[in-house]
């Protein structure tokens, strides 16, 4: 008899039915929707107001899109499923040709005003503009979200932290008395569900999904899930792109002793290298916000290195106006000892020539006693002597001692002339010098 019925409602000829047609409107024109839409999505749909709405919460995470250190932003897409009971919803399925469920559009039913807490603007997805019931009253609204919220990161171990964000689903009128909030998933479920629903993770690895049920509520007594996001960061690319470059830095820095100290390249070698950390500093400011309570270990590291090359290059400087102040101080000393030195070649040079021509005066025979004359001479000219007088000497003498030479070996009509040359020498030994030179 059942299965006769059956046959007689879906058996139909050239597209129609044999006996009966079924479309959605017939159901929804049971519900009276059209017409009593009022009674449907103004108020709670409870027939006794004490008994509260439970709604079914499910939340999956399918893509991490960005957290945003500097700002302390979440952002994330997630898929949200709600579930709850409409007592004045329901139908029998054997009227309507075995129909289960009907979506209609979102205005017609009451929906719960659920909000996130930590959403700070408004969903940039657009929601599903359908919800579905079924014949026993229950509704199911399904939405893609993508949710900009607030977070509050730790970032004291960056880049190898591990960051935890809330999505805290409540109501905004109605209090716990009025709807009880129940999650689908438990965590693990809702962990590995979103796993398998994961596109994509940005820089984050997403480990867990926690889910509170242990009846939280907020101040003003509204229920309240909260779904806990935990994460890790993928730090290899900060690793190669900032730690070991600014290491790097560090030992270029170090290698440059080798360079000497002579030239200026090794100054400008580390201001070069110092000019370069800071650059990263530059860089890891950008990133890191600035309102964190600690500083994070990368930013102490970055200093510490930052200060090595600063001693550095400070050292650098002192040893280098170190050596160019030893430097002057020789160039000053210079000219004093080459002086000095000059005077006393020349006048050594002056007594030895003197010496000489005395000497040869006196082993001709002839003595200073013999030449009264000369005396007298000696003793007026004794207060002309002065320094430049003995230069004069000393050049004169040069010339003699290459004449005495040519005339030695010219032969014995030579030595009067040298004899006349002796008294020249003669009347040039004056003064103290002579005195001293010619006894």
């Amino acid at each position: 008899m059942i299965l006769a019925g059956f046959l007689s409602v879906l058996f139909f000829t050239d597209g129609v039915y044999s006996e009966r047609e079924c479309s959605y409107q017939d159901v929804v024109n049971h519900l009276n929707l059209t017409q009593n839409k009022e009674m449907y999505f103004m108020t709670r749909p409870v027939k006794n107001y004490k008994r509260p709405t439970q709604v079914s919460l499910e939340v999956l995470l399918y893509a991490i899109l960005d957290v945003v250190e500097k700002d302390q932003k979440f952002i994330p897409y997630v898929w949200t499923v709600m579930r709850w009971h409409n007592e004045y919803i329901s139908w029998n399925p054997n009227d309507f040709c075995g129909i289960q469920t009907v979506s209609l559009p979102v205005e017609i039913l009451w929906k719960p005003d659920l909000t996130i807490e930590e959403m700070t603007e408004k969903d940039k997805a657009p929601p599903s503009p359908y919800l579905k019931i079924n014949d026993n009253g229950d509704v199911e609204v399904k939405n893609d979200q993508v949710l900009i919220s607030t977070c509050r990161l730790h970032i004291y171990n960056f880049p190898f932290d591990i960051q935890s964000c809330n999505l805290s689903f409540k109501s905004v009128t109605h209090t716990e008395e009025e709807i009880q909030l129940l999650p689908i998933d438990n965590s693990s479920e809702a962990t590995e569900w979103s796993r398998e629903v994961m596109r994509t993770q940005h820089e984050w690895l997403f480990i867990e999904m926690t889910v509170t049920t242990s009846n939280t509520s907020d101040v003003a007594d509204r229920p309240m899930i909260i779904y806990t996001i935990t994460m890790k960061r993928r730090s290899v690319l900060y690793i190669v792109n900032f730690l070991i470059p600014v290491m790097f830095f560090l030992g270029l820095d170090l290698a440059s002793f080798l360079i000497s100290d002579s030239g200026g390249e090794k100054l400008s070698f580390k201001v070069t290298v110092l000019l370069a950390v800071t650059v990263m500093q530059l860089i890891l400011n950008e990133i890191l916000p600035s309102t964190s309570n600690r500083i994070p270990l990368i930013a102490v590291y970055c200093i510490g290195i930052f200060a090595l090359m600063l001693l550095s290059l400070l050292e650098t400087i002192v040893v280098m106006h170190l050596m160019a102040k030893d430097s002057q101080a020789s160039k000053d000393n210079e000219p004093d000892e080459g002086r000095s030195s000059s005077e006393a070649d020349n006048q050594q040079e002056v007594r030895k020539w003197t010496q000489c021509a005395c000497i040869y005066d006196c082993s001709v025979g002839e003595t200073p006693s013999q030449h009264p004359q000369h005396e007298a001479k000696e003793a007026t000219s004794s207060t002309l002597t002065d320094h430049h007088a003995l230069e004069k000497l000393s050049d004169e003498l040069r010339e003699m001692e290459k004449t005495l030479s040519l005339l030695l070996n010219n032969g014995k009509e030579e030595c009067r002339n040298m004899i006349n040359f002796k008294r020249l020498i003669s009347h040039t030994c004056f003064g103290k010098a002579s005195e001293e030179m010619c006894p």
